[in-house]
């Protein structure tokens, strides 16, 4: 299995501005791997445009905010050698360009090589409650592919004898008031009686 760096991508789209979106980046070597599925707006963007900003940040609340569609506004500013933007608040960013695309009809992979990077701020470590954030939101974009049993035992909304919740476990034991209020936003998303689930 290849090691993946989960981050926020940051895409330009045909009216120029800036879209955000989180994704699990594939290293190969010294390139990264950026797979989004299809249809989507960065792969469309990716295709058009073959830049783009891996951004990584302690901030959770991003991924849940951009999972969830409560909130996909992060601030940004432009990028430093490529034509696009970065997260505005961000521990450390890379520049990508795509340098070759792998063709797949349902994940296309865009080769990237790292045009520059840059480190903001230091990192702390996360602590258990933004990893268990991260999985809930992952596991709400694949809410289509996955068994709605396994979105729920991590969401922690079936009865103990049938799987702990392990995810909410660890938020209501180790986040501080930035982790509640993305996991809440996945809460939310998930419990709040979506169409497909009426």
């Amino acid at each position: 299995m290849p090691f993946i760096r989960e981050s926020i991508v940051v895409t330009v789209g045909t009216d120029g501005r800036a879209h955000v979106a989180p994704l699990g980046l594939i290293e190969r070597g010294d390139r990264l791997v950026i797979a989004p599925f299809r249809p989507s707006t960065t792969l469309a963007n990716l295709e058009r445009h073959p830049f783009a900003s891996a951004c990584y940040t302690e901030d959770v609340r991003v991924f849940a905010g951009c999972v969830t569609g409560k909130r996909r506004d992060w601030p940004v500013v432009p990028a430093e050698r490529i034509a696009g933007f970065r997260l505005a608040s961000c521990l450390a960013h890379e520049e990508l360009e795509v340098i070759a695309v792998e063709p797949d009809p349902l994940r296309p992979r865009f080769l990237c090589r790292v045009v520059h990077g840059v480190r903001h701020g230091p990192f702390l470590g996360f602590n258990r409650a933004r990893f268990a954030v991260i999985e809930a939101a992952i596991l709400l974009s694949r809410r289509h592919l996955l068994p709605t049993r396994e979105i729920e035992d991590g969401l922690g909304r079936l009865r103990v004898e049938d799987g702990l919740g392990r995810l909410r476990v660890l938020v209501d034991k180790t986040a501080g008031e930035a982790e509640r209020e993305a996991w809440g936003w996945i809460e939310e998303a998930w419990w709040g009686d979506p169409p497909e689930r009426r």
